[in-house]
């Protein structure tokens, strides 16, 4: 019997406790769109019930996630990844320097600074610590509005063009003398106006990906769902703007198809996602 091996990509992210977030979104979104899945785990995050759903944070040791990427880069021939929730300054410095130890195709960041319903102060240190060890090693950031505001270093973002100007500001930190970098600055629901609006900069051009906005909440898991979307597809050899498409039309036919729970929030199904 003849078999061929399936595209792989790899996550390192943080699990998220209902299933609703994190790595576990992440794999179910390699799977759904064809893609064999590896992922190592960088903290473990479980709402609290009894105290309006907060977040309960707990980082894995750092040498755990250097043993698991070494095992996972050992077994498999991985050549792009996600970067999903890392969670403190010592998990990133470890990440960071696993990642440069071996080269990449690509490197897809979804800067997580924070959970939702944290505060954005949590994010000061991670920020910085993102800026210098992680950021220049990405090909594909993808920020949503909070972070696009942080990273860029921008007070607002109210339009299309003031996430223009965010991605262009992220973009001119990005290592650009080792090939192509790439930003989607993701608007959402939290941007005026009745589209769900994401902008993607290569360094010349904008290309702005638009879609009705499906409720006016938003939906936890989706930018897990979009980054590694855009992650499985270039796995399969895609290239970014095709990628970017491709990961918004499963969120938002994820969206469209949500998943209701007793948290206050409903999640992305990406089972609903037909192509």
């Amino acid at each position: 019997m003849t078999t061929q091996t399936p595209p792989l990509a790899y996550v390192v992210a943080g699990s998220e406790a209902t299933g609703g977030a994190g790595i576990q979104v992440d794999l179910k979104t390699f799977q759904q769109l064809g893609v064999y899945g590896v992922g190592t785990l960088t903290c473990i995050v479980s709402f609290d019930p009894k105290n309006d759903w907060g977040h309960r944070f707990v980082p894995v040791d750092p040498q755990v996630i250097a043993d698991q990427f070494e095992a996972a880069t050992a077994t498999h021939d991985l050549d792009v990844v996600k970067i999903g929730m890392l969670g403190t300054p010592a998990t990133i410095d470890v990440v960071g320097k696993a990642l440069a130890s071996k080269p990449w195709r690509h490197v897809v960041l979804d800067p997580v600074l924070i959970c939702k319903g944290q505060e954005p102060g949590a994010a000061l240190d991670t920020d910085n610590a993102l800026r210098e060890q992680v950021l220049p090693q990405a090909t594909v950031v993808t920020p949503n509005l909070f972070e696009a505001k942080t990273l860029a270093g921008m007070d607002t973002i109210e339009s299309v063009e003031d996430l223009v100007e965010a991605a262009r500001k992220i973009h001119a930190r990005l290592d650009t003398s080792a090939g192509p970098r790439y930003v989607v600055a993701k608007g959402g629901v939290e941007l005026p106006g009745p589209d769900a609006v994401d902008v993607l900069f290569d360094g010349e051009d904008v290309t702005v990906y638009a879609a009705p906005k499906v409720g006016e909440e938003r939906v936890s898991g989706a930018g897990c769902t979009f980054a590694a979307a855009i992650t499985a597809e270039l796995a399969k050899g895609a290239d970014v703007k095709a990628a970017v498409q491709t990961a918004k039309d499963m969120v938002t036919q994820g969206i469209q198809a949500r998943v209701t729970a007793s948290t206050p929030f409903a999640t992305v199904w990406q089972g609903a996602f037909a192509g």
